[in-house]
């Protein structure tokens, strides 16, 4: 639980921001007339509905299992996220890219520059609060492994999501800085349109990220390694099983997993004995793993273990 209690507080943070951030920027946007500006308040308003959807996502996730979803609803946060990450690219990049374009046809000086850079310096502040408290948020579940790893093993789009989001919106604000500085020193308006292109580009490289993740999570990935590894041992280590054989491990949701172990039991078992084995494979294992919402056990020899590996192994590459 407090897992999922830290990545609401962290989308909760970021969309209060967003939603101030948002605001100030277009009113900016309307007594400067900098096309930068005005991206980056579309930047913020796709934002704090990406912000939006990702809280709805993981309310729905948390619905109990039903007779049309039996393993719960986790992937609704999956689905969400890659809604999200069409936003981004769709309205975001594609709103920045076409005002960027129109101000360099037609460049227009920018008035009263130093509302944008007070607006901007806010947003820096705000901005920052949020990606500090998503990145620290990272940080906790990531332990040992790299950024770009643990973004890539991360089960929980919702806290890697933000974090993305927020490193974009702080790149997109030194770009706006560097457009309407320019622009105003150099007395070329069309520099400030060239900084709404740079804008999309920083959004669409983002929404990419954001694409492929959610599209791995959303079609099916394995939980991670160490809960396979998990598996395996406790069911090695119960005394009515000969071969652990393999496991198979399917995340459903941020904290929902299923698992598929295939064993040999002992020959000498009769089928209660065998019953309770598995009875106590599977209590271990939901007490070394409290988001395993299923585990399968299907008894198997290793041979024909292999067997039906190299079978499902000649599939794949068939397909």
């Amino acid at each position: 639980m407090a897992k999922k209690s830290g990545s609401r507080i962290v989308v909760h943070v970021a969309l209060a921001g967003n939603l101030l951030i948002a605001a100030s920027k277009f009113v900016a946007a309307a007594y400067t007339g900098s096309s930068a500006m005005w991206s980056e308040g579309v930047h913020s308003l796709v934002d704090s509905v990406n912000e939006l959807l990702l809280l709805y996502g993981i309310h729905r996730a948390k619905a109990p299992p039903d007779q049309t979803h039996p393993f719960g609803h986790g992937r609704e946060l999956y689905f969400w996220s890659f809604i999200v990450a069409l936003l981004v690219l769709a309205v975001g990049a594609g709103v920045s890219l076409f005002e960027g374009v129109m101000h360099l046809r037609a460049p227009t000086p920018i008035t009263d520059p130093w509302i944008s850079y007070v607006v901007l310096g806010i947003s820096v502040v705000f901005e920052g609060g949020s990606w500090w408290m998503a990145l620290r948020e990272f940080r906790v579940r990531k332990g040992r492994l790299g950024y770009f790893e643990a973004f890539r093993q991360s089960k929980d789009p919702s806290t890697f999501t933000v974090l993305l989001e927020d490193s974009a919106a702080l790149i997109g604000l030194l770009i706006a800085f560097a457009g309407i500085l320019g622009a105003q020193v150099f007395d070329a308006p069309w520099l400030d349109g060239s900084a709404s292109i740079g804008i999309a580009v920083i959004l669409a490289i983002s929404a990419t990220l954001l694409a492929r993740e959610s599209k791995g999570l959303l079609i099916g990935e394995p939980a991670h390694p160490k809960v396979r590894e998990s598996i395996l041992a406790i069911a090695q280590g119960d005394a009515g099983v000969r071969k652990a054989n393999d496991v198979l491990t399917m995340q459903m949701g941020p904290n929902q997993v299923v698992a598929a172990l295939s064993a040999e039991f002992e020959d000498a078992l009769t089928i209660p004995e065998v019953e309770a084995c598995i009875g106590r494979i599977e209590n271990a294992a939901r007490e070394a793993h409290a988001e395993i919402i299923a585990l399968f056990v299907k008894p198997q020899t290793a041979e024909t273990w292999r067997e039906r590996r190299k079978i499902r192994e000649r599939n794949s590459d068939a397909s």
